[in-house]
């Protein structure tokens, strides 16, 4: 059981940058593939960025990829998202996420995914 706490949400203009933490607590966090998912009212839940257990693979979502960069320190068990060059449509509550699958076996889909912190708001305005 893998508990997720995310943190650093808030409010920025377009072209400003955020940094979002998950602190996980439980056993064995350090093999599990970590995602960050966002949301917006009235849709589903989109895939923005993973990362294999051993921080040495990543992927990315096209709308952010080349501005977010998914990071993990497994001695602190955190998982980060820095988010630079923001738009108003970045504008979500993020999730943090992790699988029990292995990197290769885990993709974009939500449903891939066992443990969900509970969200942080980001806002980004015009």
């Amino acid at each position: 059981q893998v508990q997720l706490a995310e943190s650093g949400g808030g409010s920025v203009q377009a072209g400003g940058s955020l940094t979002l933490s998950c602190a996980a607590s439980g056993r064995a966090y350090s093999i599990y593939t970590m995602g960050w998912f966002r949301q917006v009212p009235g849709k589903e839940r989109v895939f923005v960025a993973r990362i294999s257990p051993r921080g040495t693979m990543t992927d990315y979502a096209d709308s952010v990829q080349g501005r977010f960069t998914i990071s993990r320190d497994n001695a602190e068990n955190t998982v980060y998202l820095q988010m630079n060059s923001l738009k108003p449509e970045d504008t979500a509550v993020y999730y943090c996420a992790a699988a029990r699958l292995g990197y290769s076996s885990t993709g974009s889909s939500p449903g891939m995914y066992d443990y969900w912190g509970q969200g942080t708001q980001v806002t980004v305005s015009s």
